[in-house]
């Protein structure tokens, strides 16, 4: 063989072992790029504060859920709390034939007597009422209401009745269902006259009865000074 033939085919030999060389290489490599890294296998499945933003979390349920303190506000005491219907009972002062209720006098301290023309402990009763009047000056936070309960009795009986005693504050005759009711509220004995029931109603608009039997213009005083001087 010539020289020169020697030469090419070295030269051919060394080619083709480069080129094997570089493909077995770049095999890996190439694997490397087809196949997921642990690196972004690590991307592909949610993280656990990926997942924190997805699911709500405690603090975002609370806002979601009526808390004990939201549905407290809903269902206080006070609003709970209701007057007496007779409150609202339309009453009629036999004086002046003015419409009023008990409720129009919210905020002041109200002496309801419960009574009738026949009763004679009533009157007794109704002197020391005047009496207390004249001592106390009828302060203008205190009104007195002598409601006659009996139901054969009328604002004309009643007119009758003040014509002759002329006692001053305010009288009216309980309608049926506001007698129904007190009787309820406080025992049947409210409807009985000559027990000389009575009952006092706060700032707040709470009946407060007294006890039975007829109170002195000094006893009444002391329990109506008690709820005047309370709120203010």
């Amino acid at each position: 063989m010539k020289k020169s033939q020697f030469l090419l085919s070295l030269i051919l030999w060394g080619s083709l072992l480069l080129s094997a060389c570089g493909a077995s290489n770049s095999a890996p490599n190439a694997m490397m790029d087809e196949t997921a890294t642990p690196d972004a296998m690590m991307k592909e499945p949610a993280t656990p504060d990926a997942m924190m933003h997805d699911t709500p979390t405690a603090d975002a349920m609370m806002h979601d859920t009526p808390t004990t303190d939201a549905m407290m506000e809903e269902s206080t005491p006070d609003a709970m709390m209701e007057s007496p219907a007779w409150f609202s009972a339309a009453l009629t002062d036999t004086r002046s034939d003015n419409a009023f209720t008990v409720n129009d006098f919210k905020g002041k301290v109200v002496l309801v007597e419960m009574m009738a023309v026949w009763c004679s402990t009533c009157k007794q009763q109704q002197d020391q009422m005047k009496a207390l009047h004249e001592q106390m000056g009828m302060p203008d936070d205190l009104v007195i209401v002598s409601l006659d309960i009996d139901p054969n009795e009328n604002l004309d009986t009643v007119k009758s009745y003040l014509n002759t005693t002329g006692f001053d504050w305010r009288y009216a005759v309980a309608p049926t269902d506001a007698s129904r009711e007190i009787a309820s509220l406080y025992g049947d004995q409210f409807l009985n006259p000559p027990s000389a029931p009575m009952l006092i109603v706060d700032r707040d608009g709470v009946a407060h009865p007294l006890p039975f039997g007829i109170k002195t213009a000094d006893d009444r005083m002391q329990s109506v000074n008690m709820y005047l001087k309370e709120g203010m």
